[in-house]
């Protein structure tokens, strides 16, 4: 038993440094994104080693020699891959091993000579809009907002406590974060929506309109529009974010507000909305895109996440989104049974869902 009881509590110790420690894993993932190694590991064949990336990354002279590290980390932390040529190459710093991309880091690679189905989403710009300083910053303030007593839960959040203000409020007034945040939302939306059209295409059988509400750039109202050009697709956002957004002919932009009044549609599109709001302010935005459909033939089309998936990193993923929106909003993440609660609160008769892409389901509402 004691013997047992050692290795349990090593293992136990082992694991803590590796949480504690953790958070090192999303800032070396930046930094590689930012210092450019996934794409220069491409643009050498997929294969490079050391010198060749010593070479190529805007490294100054003085800290190239901490590249190795940097790389070994990222290597073990599954980013990429390394071998080596012969044993013993470690005492070296792995001078020796050459570095290839993994599945994970294939997507953040800055790839523009690919076409069609070879051609990769980058999520370089995900990633970058979720390790952004203000986010960062809020999350540090997650247990003083815990145990903070001034106003309930929901009338403040650790972002709000860390910057004074909520994250759309910062997006108007810093146009680069604006910019960084919608380009994320953007290569997420991509990937995503390729999926949907070519995999749930029954989904838009029957519409002639469609309204993508807080759509951003109209990524998603984009790809809906090119794969069914029958289907008239129009965004509807923010006026910083269609000011913000050049007109492409393709979809028709309406600077608004979802709160106050939604435009006709056959369908109401709302892809990473409603997990932004409280229940409340859900049965409101839901109530008002139910006066925007047609009684009969229309519907409601939700992307978002429905916690509870089988696959164990599916599960952690969508438990982690919800910690994000506890730090960011006054939202949340849902069940499928809270999630009926404000469809029914909403005054909607009924609805389908199932899972399409990882943490992600697709919802179709009908009044």
């Amino acid at each position: 038993m004691a013997a047992s009881f050692s290795e349990e509590l090593l293992q136990a110790h082992a694991e803590l440094w590796n949480h504690t420690f953790s958070y090192l894993k999303s800032m070396a993932l930046e930094c590689a994104i930012k210092l450019g190694i996934p794409t220069a590991i491409h643009r050498c064949g997929g294969a490079a080693s050391l010198p060749d990336l010593l070479a190529t990354l805007p490294v100054p002279e003085n800290k190239k020699s901490y590249l190795p590290r940097l790389m070994t980390f990222l290597a073990v932390s599954g980013i990429f891959t390394v071998d080596f040529p012969t044993t013993g190459e470690c005492a070296n710093g792995g001078a020796d091993g050459t570095y290839r991309l993994t599945p994970l880091s294939r997507l953040l690679v800055d790839d523009d000579t690919g076409a069609g189905a070879d051609r990769c989403t980058n999520f370089s710009p995900f990633v970058l809009s979720q390790t952004n300083r203000y986010l960062v910053t809020a999350a540090l303030h997650l247990s003083e907002w815990f145990e903070s007593d001034e106003g309930s839960a929901s009338a403040g959040t650790p972002f709000k406590m860390a910057h004074g203000t909520d994250l759309w409020t910062i997006m108007s007034r810093d146009p680069t974060i604006n910019q960084v945040f919608n380009a994320g939302m953007a290569s997420d939306t991509q990937f995503t929506m390729n999926f949907v059209v070519n995999n749930c295409s029954e989904v838009f059988d029957g519409l002639t309109s469609l309204v993508d509400v807080g759509g951003g750039n109209g990524t998603s109202a984009r790809a809906i529009a090119k794969a069914f050009p029958h289907i008239k697709c129009s965004v509807l956002d923010l006026p910083i974010v269609i000011n913000s957004t050049p007109a492409d002919g393709v979809v028709k932009y309406i600077a608004g507000d979802m709160m106050s009044l939604i435009p006709m549609a056959d369908a109401v599109f709302l892809k990473h909305v409603l997990h932004d709001w409280n229940d409340e302010v859900c049965v409101k935005i839901l109530t008002e895109c139910r006066k925007a459909i047609p009684k009969s033939g229309g519907k409601v089309i939700i992307m978002d996440v429905v916690v509870g998936s089988p696959s164990e990193a599916n599960y952690e993923g969508q438990v982690m989104s919800d910690l994000l929106m506890m730090v960011i909003t006054s939202g949340k993440e849902r069940d499928e049974h809270e999630w009926r609660k404000i469809f029914m609160d909403a005054g909607f008769s009924h609805y389908k869902t199932r899972s399409i892409v990882g943490c992600l389901s697709i919802t179709e509402l009908y009044p």
